[in-house]
């Protein structure tokens, strides 16, 4: 697992005209991106359901999660998120990652491409 900071941009998926900046932790062990919800009510993003959380000590949590569109430089990927509440880091997590089609290269410290591979039967 590595841990590293990046600048990365959010909105509303019905609303690409208005995106908020913010700095984000880049968690590789982390599943779910994570979002102050004061910024997710400024763009209009709602929950559309509570989940039931187990942390690294056994405590289980309820969050809200909903979703949104994600850009850093020119790629843009659209991902599911956790509300944040008091005391959560803004994170993101790896299926955001994967959606803007990156990784997190953990000795580095930085972002790598991932190539972008779509499966099935091809003729």
């Amino acid at each position: 697992m590595g841990l590293t900071y990046i600048e990365l941009e959010i909105a509303n998926t019905s609303d690409l005209t208005n995106w908020e900046r913010l700095d984000f932790l880049v968690d590789s062990g982390a599943t779910y991106s994570v979002v102050p919800p004061a910024v997710l009510d400024r763009l209009g993003i709602k929950p559309i359901i509570e989940q039931e959380f187990r942390l690294a000590n056994g405590e289980k949590i309820t969050r809200k999660r909903g979703g949104a569109a994600f850009r850093y430089g020119d790629r843009i990927g659209v991902g599911d998120l956790i509300f944040g509440e008091e005391g959560d880091y803004t994170l993101l997590g790896a299926l955001t990652l994967e959606s803007l089609g990156f990784a997190l290269d953990p000795l580095k410290r930085e972002l790598r491409e991932l190539p972008m591979m779509l499966g099935g039967t091809f003729l």
